[in-house]
C-alpha cells in the first residue's frame, strides 16, 4: 500500500510541490517570520514555470542560470521604476531582451515567462522594502528550491522515467485493445482510423519524451537505469508490431466469416493488453516481473493461418503476434537500438541571438507579443489606475499558451476556477477562523490541488485562488477588499491574452500544415531508401522508423489544432484530414517493412531499385503539388511521370506493402491537388492565418 501510495505519479508529484511551497511557511511560522516564509514561498512559483524541477545532467547549471536570471529582473525592475521609467517600456525591454532564450531550445524558452513573472512579484515588493531583500529572496528561494528538488529526486532517482514508461505501457495496451477489438468495423478508414490514430498520437508523445528524458538524464553513462533502457527498447519493439497493419478490410471479412478467427485474434489482443498493464505497474512501482507465457492465444493463431493459407491475415497476426509474445516472455528487445540518437536541439547563445535578430524568428515573434500584451495590461492598470496591477500581468502570462486552442481552454479554466475561488474565499473569510486552522486549511487545499492540476486545471485553480487570498488576508489583514478587484483583474487578463494570441503576429496551425506534410513526406522518403538500400543496418532503421512516426504525429497534432481554430476553410481542413489519413498508412507499412528488412525479407537489388524509383518519382509528385497553390500554373505541371506498375507473378510481402504505399501516395497526390485550389486566400486575419 505504502509503495503505490509514494510511487503513484500523482502523489508523488503533489507532495513535492506541497513541500517545497509549505516548508518556509513553517519554519517561518516556528521562528516567528510568517510573512517572510509567505514571501519565500512566491518563489516556487518562478521555478515550476521556469521548469528548474526538470531532471537533467545540467540540473544547477541551470538552477544557477535561472536564479541570476529572477534577480536581475528584479534589480531591473526596481531600478528603472526609481528613475520613474514607464512600467510598459520596462516590461518590453524585458521581454523583448529575455525572447532570446526560446531560440536556444525549448526548455530555455521557460525562462522568459518565469523571469517575467518574477518582475512582475517584484512590482508588489518594490518600496514596501529595501532594494536588495527581493534579490535576496530570490536567489535564496532559487536556490531552497534546487536543493530540495535535487534531495527529490536523488531519493527517486528513477521516477520521472520510470512515470513515462509507464504510462508508455498502458498506451500500448489501450491501443492494442482498440486496434483489434471490433475487427469487421474497421472497413471505413474516415470512421475507423480517427481514435486509433489519437492513441497512436499519445504512445509517439510518450516515446518522444522518453528519448528526451534519456539524452537530459544521460542515462546511458548510468547503470541505474539499465532495467529502464532495456524496458524502453521493448516498448519500442511493441509498438513497432502493434502498430503495424495490412490494410485489407475485405480479405479481414472473409476470415471473420470463414473461421472464428474474430474471437481469437481479439483473445490475443486482450491477452497482451493485459499484460501490458501489468507491466506498467511493475515498472512504476519498482516490481519484478512474474513470468509469462501466451503459447495457447498464439497456436489458435497458426492453426487458423495454416487452415486458411490463401488469406494473408491469418499469416500476418499469427507472426506479428508471436513477436509480441516473445518480447513479453523474455522481457528484451529484438535488436540493439542507439537510444541516444535523438538528442535535445540546442544552439549556443550566439548562433542563438543571430537566429532570433530575423523578423521569422518565432521566437522574436512570441517575445514580441508578450510585450505588446504586457503593455497593454500595464496601460488598463493605469486606466483603472491600480499603481501595480501585477494580477492583470500575472493572468495574461499564466494563461498564455503556445496555441491559439491551448490558450482558449487554459483561458475558460482560468476564469471560472478563479470566480468559484474567490466566492468560496469570500464566504469563509466571513467566518475569522484562527490563523492556525487557515494556514493548516491552506496545507490541505495547496496538496489537493497539485493532486488534480494535471487532470484539472480549473479544479486546481480553485484552490490556488483561495490559497492567495488568505495568504493576501495574513500578509495585509485586507484579503476581502481583494476579492471583486482580483476578479475584475483576471478578466482583463484573460481578455488581453485572447486578443494578443488572435491578433498579435498568431501562429496559426493551419498555416503550417504544408510545412509538416513536406516534413513527414521527406521522412518517409529517407525510410524507403534506409529499407531498399542494399545493406539495411537495423540502428539506423529503428531510428528513421521513430522519425517517420514523430513526423507524422506533428502533422497530425497540427491537423487537429487548426480544426478548433475560427474561420478557416472546413472544407480544406476536411481534405488534408483525408491526407493525413492516408500519410498514417504509409507509416504503418513503413513500420512493417523495417521489421521485413531487420529480418532480411528483401527484394532483388534490380526490383528493389526500380521501387525506390518509383517510391521516388510518387513523392516528388506530392511534394511538388504542396509547393504550388495556383490551378493551371505550374503546380499542375508534373516534371516527373506517374510510377508505372509493377506487376510480376505473385508479390511478395514487401512489394504488397510498397504497391499500397505508391497508391496512398497517387491518392494524397489527387487530394492536395484539389485542397490547395480551395485554400483560402482573402484578406483580413484569416489571410495572416493561411501564409
Amino acid at each position: 500500500m505504502w509503495r503505490r501510495l509514494i510511487y503513484h505519479p500523482e502523489i508523488n508529484y503533489a507532495l513535492r510541490q506541497t513541500l517545497v511551497l509549505c516548508l518556509p511557511v513553517a519554519i517561518g511560522l516556528l521562528f516567528g517570520y510568517l510573512q517572510q516564509g509567505l514571501l519565500f514561498s512566491l518563489v516556487p512559483a518562478c521555478c515550476n514555470i521556469a521548469g528548474l524541477d526538470t531532471p537533467h545532467k545540467r540540473f544547477f547549471k541551470r538552477l544557477a542560470i535561472g536564479g541570476c536570471l529572477f534577480a536581475g529582473c528584479s534589480l531591473a525592475v526596481q531600478l528603472l521604476l526609481a528613475r520613474d521609467v514607464p512600467l510598459p517600456l520596462i516590461l518590453t525591454g524585458l521581454a523583448l531582451l529575455l525572447g532570446v532564450t526560446a531560440e536556444i531550445s525549448a526548455l530555455h524558452g521557460r525562462l522568459l515567462p518565469a523571469s517575467l513573472i518574477a518582475s512582475i512579484f517584484t512590482l508588489s515588493l518594490a518600496g514596501n522594502m529595501p532594494i536588495w531583500q527581493p534579490l535576496l529572496l530570490y536567489a535564496l528561494g532559487t536556490l531552497w528550491y534546487g536543493l530540495f528538488n535535487w534531495w527529490w529526486f536523488w531519493m527517486w532517482r528513477e521516477q520521472p522515467l520510470r512515470e513515462s514508461l509507464s504510462l508508455l505501457y498502458r498506451q500500448l495496451a489501450d491501443y492494442c485493445e482498440a486496434k483489434y477489438s471490433l475487427l469487421t468495423q474497421h472497413t471505413d478508414p474516415t470512421t475507423a482510423l480517427p481514435p486509433l490514430l489519437t492513441r497512436q498520437q499519445k504512445v509517439v508523445d510518450l516515446i518522444s519524451l522518453c528519448y528526451q528524458q534519456l539524452h537530459m538524464l544521460a542515462a546511458n553513462q548510468h547503470n541505474d537505469y539499465k532495467r529502464l533502457l532495456r524496458a524502453f527498447q521493448v516498448g519500442l519493439d511493441l509498438q513497432e508490431h502493434i502498430s503495424v497493419s495490412l490494410h485489407q478490410p475485405e480479405e479481414v471479412q472473409k476470415l471473420v466469416e470463414r473461421s472464428h478467427a474474430e474471437a481469437v485474434i481479439r483473445w490475443n489482443a486482450q491477452t497482451v493488453a493485459a499484460r501490458l498493464r501489468v507491466l506498467a505497474d511493475d515498472i512504476l512501482y519498482h516490481r519484478y516481473p512474474t513470468r509469462f507465457s501466451m503459447d495457447k492465444q498464439i497456436s489458435a493463431l497458426e492453426k487458423i493461418a495454416d487452415q486458411h493459407p490463401d488469406n494473408p491475415v491469418g499469416q500476418f497476426c499469427a507472426w506479428h503476434f508471436s513477436r509480441i509474445a516473445r518480447v513479453l516472455r523474455f522481457q528484451r528487445p529484438l535488436y540493439p537500438r542507439n537510444l541516444m540518437a535523438d538528442k535535445e536541439r540546442r544552439l549556443p547563445l550566439f548562433p542563438a541571438l543571430k537566429s532570433y535578430l530575423s523578423l521569422k524568428s518565432p521566437a522574436l515573434r512570441n517575445a514580441a507579443r508578450l510585450s505588446v500584451m504586457l503593455s497593454i495590461a500595464s496601460l488598463m492598470g493605469a486606466a483603472l489606475h491600480l499603481p501595480k496591477p501585477y494580477w492583470i500581468l500575472m493572468t495574461v502570462l499564466l494563461v498564455t499558451q503556445n496555441g491559439y486552442g491551448a490558450t482558449r481552454v487554459r483561458i475558460f479554466h482560468r476564469a471560472a476556477g478563479t470566480l468559484a475561488g474567490l466566492v468560496i474565499a469570500a464566504i469563509t473569510l466571513h467566518f475569522h477562523a484562527p490563523q492556525g486552522w487557515a494556514l493548516a486549511g491552506m496545507l490541505m487545499i495547496t496538496l489537493v490541488s497539485y493532486l488534480i492540476i494535471r487532470r484539472s486545471y480549473g479544479w486546481a485553480t480553485v484552490g490556488f485562488t483561495i490559497t492567495a487570498v488568505y495568504t493576501l488576508q495574513i500578509l495585509t489583514l485586507n484579503g476581502e477588499e481583494f476579492i471583486v478587484a482580483r476578479f475584475i483583474d483576471t478578466i482583463i487578463g484573460c481578455l488581453i491574452a485572447f486578443g494578443g494570441m488572435i491578433w498579435l503576429w498568431p501562429q496559426w496551425q493551419s498555416g503550417q500544415l504544408r510545412q509538416n506534410a513536406q516534413a513527414a513526406l521527406e521522412a518517409d522518403q529517407e525510410a524507403i531508401r534506409l529499407i531498399l538500400s542494399p545493406d539495411p543496418q537495423a540502428p539506423k532503421l529503428a531510428y528513421q522508423r521513430m522519425r517517420v512516426n514523430q513526423a507524422h504525429n506533428t502533422l497530425y497534432n497540427t491537423l487537429n489544432q487548426a480544426m478548433q481554430e475560427p474561420g478557416f476553410n472546413s472544407r480544406y481542413l476536411e481534405d488534408m484530414k483525408l491526407w493525413v489519413t492516408h500519410s498514417q498508412f504509409i507509416v504503418e507499412h513503413i513500420n512493417a517493412m523495417t521489421t521485413l528488412a531487420r529480418e532480411h525479407n528483401m527484394l532483388t537489388p534490380d526490383l528493389a531499385q526500380q521501387y525506390l524509383e518509383s517510391c521516388e518519382i510518387a513523392l516528388q509528385r506530392c511534394q511538388q503539388r504542396l509547393e504550388y497553390d495556383e490551378a493551371g500554373g505550374s503546380g499542375e505541371v508534373n516534371i516527373m511521370e506517374a510510377p508505372d506498375s509493377l506487376s510480376h507473378g505473385p508479390l511478395s510481402t514487401m512489394e504488397q506493402h510498397l504497391q499500397r504505399i505508391l497508391g496512398h501516395l497517387n491518392t494524397m497526390h489527387t487530394i492536395s491537388s484539389v485542397a490547395w485550389r480551395q485554400r483560402p486566400r482573402h484578406g483580413g486575419w484569416l489571410k495572416r492565418k493561411a501564409s
